[in-house]
């Protein structure tokens, strides 16, 4: 038995009943390609930090022991292995050291990607700790604008005040608070990015943690956190802002069904398409009984099977 078959056998034993029966009738013909995926190792990612150095210098500075693969829906982010395959220190480079580079999973770049913030932009990230999405919001403004980046835990406050600082953020106000403490600030902000806290199923493959926490009382908990986010931050938006909503979930309660009954409450929200070049999976419209708002199809699934990354959820809504 090679030793891709010993992780996978490895994982199903983990795995609760409930779970395999749950993610069975969620993936269908699908299931044994998505825990194949969730037991592979996985592939290190960078993102170019370019508030300090430019995408062509750091190629140039790692070319020698490290291979760069681009990724592609993120300019400044790379797969990086080392040439020999012995090595996965990354964060032991210098390069990672002085900020040049961050390492962030190349589906974790993708919320930020599609909010697209501006230099000009006022701009929330409301659970923004430690601070990858963070980070690479400051990245796309120039550190231009204003962005200011909430959490409610203190003790993660503290690695995002470190990560700004590394990598030269300077444009960005940190609070602590519960995010549906936050207030509107003038007209409201440009820009949102709720990226919610979540049963993390998108993430075993960093870490099996996942599965043991995993329970229906606790996707109802989680649910019920992000609608609450959701539903504070939309009207913080300016008319004509954009929020964007995301979890490394692949759970339909709390990405599909999030959604709908955020549209449910908000007749002045409008979900628009996302452009994505990668491979994506189709957004769940129904699940165990609960129909979906058709417009979810507009919605980014992206599940570990798909690009080798970690699964993913994006929903980009604008304010009429």
């Amino acid at each position: 038995m090679s030793e891709d078959n010993d992780q996978v056998e490895y994982l199903k034993n983990e795995l609760k009943p409930l779970f395999v029966e749950h993610y069975k009738e969620l993936l269908g013909d699908e299931y044994e390609e998505f825990i194949r995926a969730s037991s592979e190792y996985q592939r290190k990612a960078v993102r170019v930090n370019t508030l300090k150095k430019g995408v062509r210098e750091i190629k140039k500075r790692l070319s020698d022991k490290w291979v760069l693969e681009q990724v592609p829906w993120c300019a400044e982010g790379f797969w990086m292995k080392y040439k020999d395959g012995k090595r996965f220190d990354i964060g032991n480079t210098p390069e990672h050291q002085l900020g040049y580079i961050y390492v962030q999973d190349a589906a974790s770049m993708i919320p930020v990607e599609v909010l697209n913030p501006l230099p000009r932009d006022l701009v929330l990230d409301m659970c923004a700790a430690p601070g990858s999405k963070t980070s690479q919001i400051a990245q796309k403004m120039c550190n231009k604008g204003l962005l200011v980046a909430n959490d409610a835990d203190g003790k993660r406050l503290g690695a995002l005040g470190i990560n700004l600082q590394r990598l030269g953020v300077h444009n960005s106000i940190i609070t602590r608070m519960e995010g549906f403490h936050v207030k509107k600030q003038g007209d409201g902000f440009d820009k949102i990015l709720v990226d919610a806290p979540c049963t993390g199923t998108g993430t075993i493959m960093k870490t099996y943690k996942v599965i043991g926490m995993w329970s229906h009382s606790l996707i109802d908990r989680m649910k019920s956190i992000q609608l609450k986010l959701a539903s504070h931050a939309f009207p913080l938006l300016k008319p004509g802002g954009v929020m964007v909503y995301s979890t490394c979930t692949l759970e339909p309660e709390e990405n599909e069904g999030v959604i709908t009954k955020l549209l449910e409450r908000h007749p002045d929200a409008e979900l628009l398409d996302i452009e994505f070049s990668g491979k994506k999976s189709q957004p769940v419209t129904e699940f165990k009984g609960n129909e979906y708002d058709s417009n979810v199809k507009k919605c980014l699934r992206i599940h570990p099977q798909d690009n080798g990354t970690e699964g993913f959820f994006v929903a980009k809504i604008k304010k009429k």
